[in-house]
């Protein structure tokens, strides 16, 4: 007999392929193993046998059997955590760039997750988003920095999904994005699913599986344009909902791409800055804590390398807007705390 595997799909991953989403699980050797179990009805959804080409949706519950031997406990690594709360149910932390939230093929090992079993142990973390995500309450990017929530039992996971899921979680970033934008805010409405072509991205689609996808952005100043480039706009974005590569497709869906991102934007390192990975930052995050009724709430100052980068369009800037005036300054007391 193997070991029963579950899984309750996220928002990220709601309209994947049960093939395509289990051949991602590091607890399966490849996509074939993963294909495999699916045809020998080893996989159930909600309960039912699936087909290979079932769509997932948000809130499906992904159970199988698996061979013992196929399954790779996780481990707690030592990786330093940037901690800024933490009591008996969660934690707020700031995640570093090159870090990836959790085990994927490719990165079995090395991730907040093994950092989180290593800080908190296996069993004072939340297992309700699945058996190999541990704690995760919503993901960043392997490379987009700044504030995370992390529950430490299955009740408290629960109830910050459901806070973020009626969006009363509020999740704010800054972006550096190319060009100029005229307006001082904007909202971008278009749904989101993975690309048919190139799994790794994500695209604006309206397609049946498509996942409804809003962002807000709001300027806080915009920068000229030089020998290399066509100016640049920094932004506050606002998520309503939590889609995977979510601002950074929107922006690149209005022409106006995050700065250094390698998979949806220019291509071009001097018009990036010497970027090799996207100007996104979580820097704010607020909530109200799901156990004790308090209101909470949490700013990141920029890491060294985004706040470089605005350093160097000092001597270019149009204007800051009344919003950046009031976000930076704030943002500018942190960095000297």
């Amino acid at each position: 007999m193997g070991n029963s595997y579950s899984h309750r799909i996220d928002e990220t991953e709601a309209g994947m392929r049960l093939d395509t989403f289990l051949g991602e699980l590091t607890v399966l050797p490849s996509r074939n193993a993963a294909v495999k179990l699916i045809l020998q009805g080893e996989v159930r959804v909600n309960g039912e046998i699936a087909s290979k080409k079932h769509l997932l949706c948000e809130g499906d519950l992904v159970v199988f059997e698996m061979p013992e031997q196929t399954r790779t406990p996780l481990k707690g690594e030592y990786i330093p955590l940037d901690i800024r709360y933490e009591d008996d149910y969660l934690m707020v932390l700031s995640k570093q760039e090159d870090l990836v939230c959790h085990p994927s093929v490719g990165h079995e090992t090395g991730t907040l997750v093994n950092a989180l079993i290593a800080h908190c142990g296996i069993d004072h973390l939340g297992i309700l988003q699945g058996d190999d995500r541990p704690g995760i309450v919503h993901r960043l990017d392997k490379d987009t920095t700044g504030l995370m929530l992390v529950a430490k039992d299955n009740e408290t996971q629960a109830m910050l999904q459901d806070a973020i899921r009626i969006r009363s979680v509020d999740r704010r970033y800054i972006t550096l994005v190319h060009g100029n934008i005229a307006r001082d805010t904007g909202l971008v409405d278009a749904p989101i699913a993975r690309d048919s072509r190139e799994r790794m991205r994500m695209t604006i689609s309206d397609a049946i599986n498509a996942r409804s996808s809003v962002t807000t952005f709001t300027v806080l100043e915009r920068f000229d344009a030089g020998r290399f480039d066509n100016g640049y706009t920094l932004l506050e974005c606002k998520l309503y909902t939590g889609r995977t590569h979510q601002i950074r497709v929107h922006m690149a869906y209005i022409k106006h791409p995050c700065v250094g991102d390698q998979l949806y934007g220019s291509g071009k390192l001097k018009a990036d800055m010497q970027l090799t990975r996207q100007f996104l930052h979580s820097y704010r995050l607020s909530f109200e804590h799901p156990q004790t009724g308090e209101e909470l709430e949490f700013l990141d100052a920029l890491p060294e390398d985004l706040a470089a980068c605005l350093v160097d369009l000092e001597d270019r800037s149009a204007g800051r807007t009344e919003e950046g005036e009031r976000v930076l300054s704030e943002l500018a007391r942190m960095g000297r705390q």
